[in-house]
């Protein structure tokens, strides 16, 4: 059987610049650092070591691959892979708070015209929009970093509650979906001031969170009632940012022509008024009836 985990570290070992980790250059028949090297920096026998790329010794222990992952420098993305190798599951998660999105990603949410979007991170803090979710969800540049948090909206917004159809049910889901996200990005301890917050300031929150209720938020469909549009019912779906695994991407699409008639107008008044001046009859009387 082939020795994944040993191939895979030689690969890693054979390309990583010796310089780069202050060791000398001198003397080295192959590239890349020498195992004693690596054992060195993760702090493990260089014999152990030797036994690992060699698939002798058993399974490493998560601790270990930890620290080989930090001795070679290795990206999230190849950590993780490592591993799968050794161990059959992913590392446990390292939230580590994001500081924005890429402008290709700003662009993608700017093309989806009349569909609300946005980007969240794992603990529901909202960092990136476009226009859409400005004029139909919460316009989130009028609000200050610390307060563009979904729960934060969900519990203490009174406009935002008044917009939903079944407030109740929907703040079960986002607590509960929330709940989750937090526990797959290892975020718990980022998010306790939060939620000492609520509890302290909701006692509606206070009771969902003690409820230990998880959900997944894949896609649903949500009614509002815009103060402006009126009721508008929209088809929502959740994705995963590739390579961002602390990122989600929500965008809700109008269910129905209407729906997206509404959305249209609220995003061009001008184009309401004119379409609504074409459709008035042409009589001054009849102009006048309401």
């Amino acid at each position: 059987m082939t020795n994944r985990l040993g191939s895979y570290l030689k690969d890693r070992r054979a390309k990583l610049d010796p310089a780069t980790f202050g060791f000398a250059l001198q003397r080295r028949r192959t590239p890349g650092l020498r195992r004693e090297e690596v054992a060195q920096r993760a702090n493990v026998s260089a014999t152990w070591y030797t036994w690992l790329e060699q698939g002798r010794g058993g399974a490493p222990s998560a601790d270990v691959l930890d620290r080989i992952a930090r001795a070679m420098m290795l990206t999230d993305a190849e950590r993780e892979h490592l591993f799968l190798l050794g161990l059959g599951r992913p590392p446990e998660a390292r939230y580590q708070a994001p500081d924005g999105i890429t402008p290709r990603l700003q662009h993608v949410l700017d093309t989806l015209e009349y569909s609300p979007a946005f980007v969240r991170t794992a603990t529901w803090d909202v960092i990136a929009w476009n226009k859409a979710a400005a004029a139909v969800l919460t316009d989130y540049s009028k609000l200050q970093d610390g307060q563009r948090n979904v729960l934060r909206l969900m519990f203490r917004d009174s406009q935002v509650r008044a917009a939903q159809s079944n407030w109740h049910g929907v703040a079960r889901y986002v607590v509960a979906s929330f709940r989750a996200d937090v526990a797959r990005a290892g975020a718990a301890r980022n998010v306790q001031s939060l939620v000492d917050e609520l509890c302290a300031t909701s006692a509606e929150f206070a009771a969902m969170w003690a409820d230990n209720d998880v959900q997944g938020h894949g896609d649903g469909t949500k009614t509002l009632h815009h103060p402006i549009a009126g009721p508008l019912t929209m088809e929502f779906s959740a994705f995963a940012v590739d390579g961002r695994p602390d990122l989600n991407m929500v965008i809700y699409n109008p269910a129905t022509s209407s729906d997206a008639d509404k959305i249209r107008a609220l995003l061009n008044p001008a184009t309401k008024k004119a379409r609504a001046s074409d459709r008035a009859p042409r009589s001054a009387g009849l102009t006048d009836r309401k």
